[in-house]
Formats: structure tokens, sequence, C-alpha cells
């Protein structure tokens, strides 16, 4: 048969690779080498000639024979990259009629998606390409088993792959190794993609509208399965029958070579002891299998991000084991799925399932057996689409090659909730062939047979003149990718909870040159020059340096907000740039902010005009809080350098109506002395007084009102409202004619678990009295009997870095696996530590309730996958006249044992004039911002549409056309602070006109006009009123 091959493999799965209607062979090869090092960077192989290689054969029918006989085309079909291969699904991720292949590779060996495409060679025949770097943006470290399934009912294949992170402190404690950045450097160095010790779920969030390519978000902390341990196979099946499915892993390995105090024994005494003397130090991982059933049916808010529950008790699976091959089937075809165990060093467990014969309420289920042709007789391949009532929809593919070593039951499995009847179910087999069956009932075995398939099915995609926005970057061909130094921050601060030094680039929109065009700037970088981008009359832009000063090494500040304003009142748009970052020591210059005066579209430094205040600057907002009619100046203050979290001191600048600005802060703000870690700020008249307030977010703060008394500001604070806060915006999201707000944090996809009552913290203090600033971040995590009590975040190999004595006060692993925050903070009785807690970590809706009242809603799961940073609001994107809100986020600064925060895209969330905000899938919405995305502004092109910016950090410029056509915009007076748009249905909403929204962005001052309003009065700093009648 051509398959004697002596490989060392751990996995084979069959399929039909090039559709010729026969079955070919993958084999998964995990082959290690005498006394190497699996984990130590070197190049990759990659052009087939290591023995780690997987292998394809392709069936080639012999005559003569009468059988099968398999030809080796690895290297022809393009299967040529190493790893330590020990999972293996067969799938049509794309959707394209060819089957894909993924690999799950342990050690430092990257995952494989192999995309069965045509070849580029001209020659006929498939050739397989590894899209896993631009489909997946992290994957698991050392990952086990696998499964590609739709885990949320989107009928989008999604990819569970496992790792080894505990879930439990002590285990945590005893086996993660210290943070090491460099991982990063040595990624990009050998060409590795990035990878985290935990397991991952990758949802599909669709097909990119630029790139036509699925693309993935990594969720598997926000939806609760991120550790479980030294885990093996995921087998993902709906146990319950509510019409998701449900994930059963299993765990433990006898002998735990990873963990840290048998690493130091063996490194101190290995080579005097012979192997069975070193076994047998070595501690075990024996422990009971996870069972987590899908409660996204279960949300209230309709979200498309699957969330698990941990019933391992509930549904019996509480034996300590070492687990490994797992497979389901429905074993005494009463329609549920029973579950089988294989173990290390002990018999098999066999879970039987009583859901059926208990006759549990609302259990309905459907299996399907396939009858394919002669030469694929279980159908291999065939994919089931299920529909029923109120929309539901479930995909399955065909293939027993699930987990890990292990192949479950043939056919498909159903689980239908209450539904006692489909109402169709589409069969697509591989050899292109549909069958849609209409009214099946529930509860049978269905049998479906290739013969009774006709014509194909039509793939429906959604056209690209029915998105909401259109990318057009690539049209624009601005060619401009943001520039920053890699500054690791953490060799200052070895536990910070991420850098300081790595958030731009900000983005500001004006009419730079007077021509009635929006053109914008984006600000620079320590060694790069902030740039200018000025619109010409075709739409295009034009990149010019219109800044005095120096580029390259001689440019050392790092630009962070900036601002258009007229700072001189000579009618047109100077430029104030916000100094931050986290270089250098605060006493050195570079922190200074800076004005550029406009004189003509060429722009000069006001040497004189700002008065000296070194901080570490985040953003800066305009506006006239003591309407004297001249722009006066908020600066928000990030950081004292070195020192975090140390609170800081922001400022207040007042304008004397010639461009020169004074502190104001002793008088007007004193709140303002050491408020705290500014990250964003908004001027916004909250109570409608007609005296702009001032709202601040940042890290370690409450939102924070400056209530605006006749010129002075006085605090008010949100109750319960303390969080990693990164931005801000505001719209009348409620049409109740006043302003509600937006805060962006952290989200929820994440290792800190966060709450009122159990809120992630942070101690510092100088605990080694060595004359710096230690931090202990805290969080949550159950202890080794499994109460929920708070740690240390960090492991003793992270601490003792920045704290060396604590290696002698928790001399062992285990030791420090046992201690408390509080046992830490203890042990350094001379410290007087402050304490912040953060016990809201998700991106909410501000609900103003007047009466200086407000109520926090959590907005939607798909916010809170990443950090949210660029946000517009208050203008219609859809065509409903209603106010919506667009955002951007992610946040790439961050050491490896948190990972990157990435799995944000953009988002659109459409209004409903009651608060409610909806998100709008990418293939519907157009928006796709996949990188570290910091600022979003909005501005007019110079065909009438409306276009939004993003600027990612390290990435390109994306920008975005609005598919609604040519729109009306109303432009503004520099005073111009609120509009009332009455629409003609007599509904109105407030909008407010901020120098400066979201993080580091500020669109261009106009009013986007919806078709249906009738009239809209603008109101100035003043109070001056004017109303702008509409046909």
């Amino acid at each position: 048969y051509g398959i004697a091959d002596t490989s060392h493999t751990t996995n084979a799965a069959f399929f039909d690779y090039d559709n010729d209607g026969d079955l070919d062979l993958y084999l998964v090869i995990n082959q290690m080498d005498q006394g190497a090092v699996p984990n130590r960077y070197r190049q990759k192989i990659v052009d087939g000639t290591s023995h780690r290689t997987d292998k394809l054969f392709r069936n080639d029918f012999d005559k003569n024979l009468g059988h099968a006989v398999f030809t080796d085309i690895s290297g022809e079909a393009g299967i040529t990259i190493e790893g330590f291969g020990l999972g293996v699904n067969i799938c049509d991720i794309n959707r394209d009629g060819w089957k894909d292949i993924y690999v799950t590779n342990d050690y430092l060996t990257n995952d494989l998606f192999w995309i069965n495409s045509p070849k580029t060679d001209g020659t006929p025949g498939r050739r397989f390409v590894d899209k896993a770097p631009s489909y997946l943006k992290h994957t698991s470290h050392s990952a086990m088993g696998n499964d590609v399934v739709d885990l949320n009912n989107d009928a989008l294949a999604d990819i569970v792959a496992l790792d080894m992170l505990p879930e439990d402190n002590f285990r945590r404690k005893t086996m993660l190794p210290p943070n090491n950045y460099a991982t990063y450097f040595n990624n990009d160095r050998f060409g590795y993609q990035y990878q985290y010790v935990r397991n991952t779920l990758q949802l599909n969030m669709g097909t990119r509208p630029d790139t036509g390519e699925p693309l993935f978000s990594e969720i598997s902390m926000l939806s609760g399965i991120s550790s479980t341990d030294w885990s093996w196979t995921p087998l993902v099946a709906d146990f319950d029958h509510n019409g998701y499915r449900d994930i059963i892993i299993t765990n433990g390995f006898p002998n735990d070579v990873t963990d840290r105090d048998f690493i130091d024994y063996n490194n101190d005494k290995g080579s005097f002891l012979d192997k069975n003397q070193i076994l047998a130090k070595i501690p075990s991982v024996k422990i009971r299998n996870y069972a987590f059933r899908n409660a996204t049916g279960a949300q209230s808010n309709n979200t498309r991000i699957p969330v698990f529950e941990n019933v391992s008790e509930l549904w019996g699976i509480t034996q300590n084991s070492f687990s490994n091959g797992a497979a389901y089937a429905d074993l005494d075809n009463d329609g549920d799925l029973d579950y089988v165990v294989n173990n290390i060093n002990d018999s098999a467990f066999v879970f039987r399932n009583k859901l059926v014969e208990s006759k549990s309420p609302n259990s309905n289920w459907l299996k399907i057996k396939f009858k394919g042709s002669e030469n694929n007789r279980n159908g291999l391949g065939a994919i089931i689409e299920l529909y029923g009532k109120n929309g539901k929809k479930q995909l399955w593919e065909n293939t027993p090659y699930r987990g890990y070593l292990s192949s479950v039951e043939a056919g498909a499995h159903f689980g239908l909730g209450g539904d006692s009847q489909i109402d169709s179910v589409v069969i697509t087999w591989q050899e292109g062939k549909t069958e849609v069956l209409k009214n099946v009932a529930a509860n049978q075995l269905l049998e479906v047979d290739i013969k009774n398939a006709g014509a194909s099915y039509p793939n429906k995609r959604m056209a690209a003149s029915s998105l909401v926005f259109s990318d057009i970057s690539a049209s624009l061909n601005l060619n401009y990718i943001h520039p920053e130094s890699d500054y690791i921050d953490y060799n200052v601060q070895r536990l910070l909870p991420h850098k300081l030094s790595q958030y731009g680039p900000g983005i500001a929109v004006s009419d730079v040159n007077g021509d009635g065009l929006d053109d914008f700037y984006i600000g620079g970088s320590h060694f790069n020059k902030g740039k200018f981008f000025i619109q010409q009359t075709n739409g295009s832009f034009d990149l010019q340096d219109l800044l005095p000063g120096p580029d390259g090494d001689a440019k050392i500040e790092e630009e962070l907000g900036v601002l258009f304003f007229d700072a001189d009142n000579d009618g047109d748009a100077d430029l104030y740039l916000a100094n931050g970052g986290y270089e250098f020591e605060l006493s050195d210059s570079v922190y200074q902010d800076k004005l550029f005066v406009n004189e003509g579209g060429k722009f000069r430094l006001a040497e004189s005009a700002l008065p000296r205040f070194l901080c570490s600057s985040s953003c800066v907002k305009a506006a006239d809080f003591d309407r004297d009619g001249y722009l006066d100046l908020f600066v928000g203050a990030r950081v004292l350098p070195f020192e975090y979290p140390t609170p800081v001191t922001s400022y207040l600048l007042r304008n004397d109506g010639k461009g020169n600005f004074s502190i104001a802060n002793q008088i007007v703000a004193p709140a303002l002395e050491k408020i705290g870690l500014v990250c964003d700020a908004l001027w916004t008249d909250f109570d409608n007084d007609g005296w702009i307030d001032l709202l601040l977010a940042g890290e370690w703060m409450p939102l924070t009102f400056l209530h605006n008394k006749k010129g002075i500001l006085a605090p008010i604070q949100v109750p319960n409202s303390t969080g990693w806060w990164n931005s801000l915006t505001a719209a009348d999201f409620d049409l109740d004619g006043d302003m509600d707000y937006v805060a962006g944090n952290l989200g929820v996809n994440t290792l800190l678990r966060s709450s009122e009552q159990q809120p992630v913290e942070l101690y510092f203090a100088d605990f080694d009295e060595n004359k710096g600033l230690d931090i202990f971040l805290a969080s949550y995590f159950p202890d080794r009997q499994g109460r929920s009590t708070k740690f240390p975040f960090f492991v003793r190999g992270d601490m003792e870095m920045q704290v060396p004595k604590l290696k002698g006060l928790f001399p062992r692993h285990y030791l420090f696996g046992e201690a408390t925050i509080q046992d830490v903070v203890d042990r350094f009785p001379k410290a007087t530590p402050m304490v912040y807690k953060a016990p809201q970590l998700k991106t909410c809706y501000l609900e103003n309730t007047g009466d200086q009242k407000f109520k926090l809603h959590e907005l939607p799961l798909e916010v809170q996958l990443a950090p949210v940073y660029g946000m517009i609001s208050g203008d219609d994107f859809n065509g409903d006249a209603l106010p919506d809100l667009l955002l951007c986020g992610n946040d790439y600064g961050t050491e490896v044992g948190m990972g990157r925060y990435d799995a944000l895209n953009g988002l659109l969330l459409t209004g409903d004039g009651k608060g409610g905000l909806a998100p709008v899938a990418m293939q519907e919405s157009g928006i796709c911002i996949p990188g570290d995305a910091k600022s979003l502004v909005e501005l007019k092109g110079a065909d009438g549409n409306v276009l939004i910016v993003a600027g990612q950090n390290r990435g390109p410029l994306k920008v975005f056309r609005q598919q609604l056509g040519k729109r009306k915009f109303l432009p503004l007076n520099p005073l111009d602070c609120v509009a009332i748009v009455r629409l003609k249905d007599r509904r109105t909403y407030r909008k407010e006109l901020p120098y400066g929204h979201g993080f580091l962005s500020q669109s261009a001052r106009r009013i986007l006009i919806p078709d249906q309003a009738k009239h809209i009065e603008i109101i100035d700093y003043q109070g001056s009123k004017r109303t702008i009648e509409l046909q």
C-alpha cells in the first residue's frame, strides 16, 4: 500500500485532498532528537528536510493490484514545515470546497494551518500553504490535541487547542517559568509566530473584507477554558442537548518535568544521580478532567461570543487520573453521547450519559449517518447545516479525527434543545453535490445517501456594496506604517502589568492649509517625526513634513496627545503636541510639551507659549471652560516615569487670548493635584447648565467628572467605577437630551479576574528599601482546595528579579505557591504599601440619569475581547439617524506570560435610540482593524463621503469609506460647543462638538447631518445660539 512509513507518527487522517473521489492520507509526525532542546530558538526548517515534517500520501488506485497504493507527495504538495505534531483536524475552513488541515505542534514549533490552494507555478494540481500567521494572531505554546468545530452556531468553524496552564495558584507558581521579553525578539528574529502557555479558543470572525481570508480572535480567557492544566484531548460535542457544543478536556501526566523545584534540584544535583533517582524526585500531575457546558445560548444580550461554565462535578467527572486519548459515541443508542477515556497506568473510564433516559426537558436530538460513494463510504468531508426556528443554525463537518490520538463515532450528532422539528437540513458532500431535507423530525437517526444528492448549493456571500464601510486603504496608497522603537519598560520595573512606552500614534484632523479639505496629522515617536497627510481635490493624501525640528536619532520625544485648535485666534489651526512615554527620567526636557503655530500652512515652534511643566503626558483636549472666548487646554498626565503607579498631577492651561498659556490648577482645579494615572479626558456639559465640565478616565481610577461651577472645577466620582480606563466618548444614546458616555476599559479576555467582591489589586512600596518603587499585582485564583483566594499574580522568578530578597524568603517555589499576597507583604514589615483596587474591567456605557447621577451598563462581550482605545460616537453610520459607536483597540505592550491583547478587529455598534448598542459582525460592517489599534478619527473626503482613519502602533494606517454615499456636513465656528438635532419625526438628540475624543484622537470639527434632520440648533461656549433650517 505504500505506507510502511517508519516515522514517529502520532496521528493519521484520511480525507480527499484533491477532490478525485478517493481518500488520501495525512500523517502527523513527532520525532525527538537525542539530546536536543526542543524549545531552543534556531532557524526553522521549512524545506521538507526535517525528519519531523508531516507527510501527505496521495491515493493512487492500482488496477492491477486491485487496491489503493499511496504515494508520498509531501514536497510536491507543500508539506515542508517541521513540527512536533500532536493533533490534526480536517476541515474546509474557507468553504471553497477543498479540504484544509489544522495541525497542533508541541514545544516551540508553530501550529500549521495548511490551506488547500491552487498551484501558483502554472502546473495543474493543488498545493498547501501555511496560513496560520495570517489567520491567527497567536496560538498555544505547547499545543496538544485540537478540534475545529462551530461553538456559537454562526455557521463558522472555530478552533480549540490545548496547552498546560494550570487553573489553581499552587500549580501555576510551581510550573510557570519567569517572563522573558526577549521571547518576542527571538520570535521575530527566527520567524516564529507568537505563542502563549494556555489553551486557545480561536473564534472565527468571518472573512476579512480587505483580503478575503478568514480571521480569528483568540478568546479562551474570556470564554473560561484557558486553564485546564496538562491537557491533551478536547472533545467538543453537545452533551446536554441545549443546541450548543460543550467541551470535555482530558489532562494529567505522571512525571511533571516542568515543576520548578524539580528543575532547580536537577540543575543542582542531576549530574550526580542516575536516571531512576532523578525520576523518583519528579512530582506527578494526577487531576480530574474538565467538563465545560456551553452557556452561549443562555446569555441575555444575544452575544455571538461563546462562554463556558465548569460543570465537572455536576456531570460526575471527578476522578483524578492521567488521562490522554478520549472519544465520544452513543454507546447505548439512546440518542445522547457517552464518553470514553484512556488513562496511563490505570483502567479506562466509560461515562454513560443519562440525559435522554432521564427524560430531561428540552433535550431533543438528531443523529445523521452518511452513506457515501464507493471510495468514500462514510461520506468523510460532508458538511451538514441545520436551520431551525427563529434563525437557529448549526454546522458540522464529517471527520472522525478529533482531539489527541483519537477518533470519535462516525456521523453527526446535534442537540436541538426544545425544538421537535428542524426546518431544513442541508447536506453538502465532498464531491460538491447537495441535498436539502425539509421539516425533519427530531429524536431520530437520519440516514443520508449521496445517491439522493443533486446540484451544488450556492454559498452565499455578502456583496461588498451592502457593507456599512469599505476599506480603501490600498487604493489611497498611503504607504505609511507607524514606527515605534521597542523600549523594554520591564527592565526598569520588572512587574509592570503592561508597557507604558507603546501607546501611539495619535491622530488629529483639521484643514491645515485653509483649502476647505480635511487633512490630518499622525503623531511621531521616539526617533521618528510625525507626519501631515494633506488631502488633495481628487481625494488622495500627500504625505508632508511641515514641522521644524530634527528627525531620526536626534528626534527623541514620544508624541502622544495631538490637537489642532486656534491657539492665537488668527483663524487657522495650530498644533499642540503632548509628549509622553517611559524611556527617560522625568527631569529630562523630552517631557516638555510643544505648541506649533500655523503660519500659512507651515508651522513654527512657539517657544514661550507654554509654561514649563514636565510630565509624561497622555492626552490634550481643548475647551473654553471659563467662557472668555478663548480655547483653554487640559493636559492629562499618564505616569511618573520609572515610578508607576505613583499618582501624578494633570494640568489645566488657561489661554490669555494671544496664544500664551498659564497653569490654572491652584485656583480653578486643585483636584488635579496627583489625581492619578490619566489616560483620556473629555470636555462635556453633563448637566446642561451651559458650563463645560471635564470627564477623566485613567488606570486604577474611578470615572471622575470635574463639575464646572462657573469656572471652578470640583470632582464628582462615579461610584464603583474604578478600573483600567483607556478612553472616553460621548453621545446622546437614549435621545433624552443629555450626554451619555462610553468608557473604554481593559476588557475581560485576560488572566486577571475582577469583580466588586474580588477586585484585582496592586500593592506598591519600596519593599526592599533600595530607593526604588516595587509593585505587587494581585488577583484571585483557586487555592489547593479550590477556594478563591488573593495571590500574587506573578511567579517567584519574576518577583525576585524586582525584589531579590524574595528568593531567600521563599526558598522553594512550592512555598511561594502557598503564599497569599498578604503573606508576601507581611514579610516586609518596614514597608507601608499603598493599595489600588480595580473592580471594573469591562468597557461600559455610562448612562446619564440626571441630577449628577450615572448608571454603568456593561457593553456586549464583543466589546470586551481586548482593551478599547479609539472611539467615535454620536454620528449615524447605518442610515437610521440614530447615534452609533465605532471603536478599535488591542494592546501589544504586554509580557509573554499574559500575552498580547489582540482579539479586537475594530467594531461597529449600532444604536437603537434607547441606550442599546448592538455589535455588527465584520462581514456586515466592513470594519477590520486587526492590529495594535490606538487612534480613530472621522473626516470628510474630497468627494463628500465620510472617511474613518485608524492608527495602529507599528502597523499601517487603515482608511474606510462609509457606503451611504455623499453626505451633508455643517462646518463649525471655533467656539461652537453643542448641537441640538431635531429629526422630521420630532425625535431630538444632543450632540457635543469636542476638540478631541477617544484615545489620542481628534476628528474633523463638522456636523454630519442625518438625512432625516429637520433643523439643527448650535450653541457655543458662551451660550450664543443659531439655528440652521434644513430641507
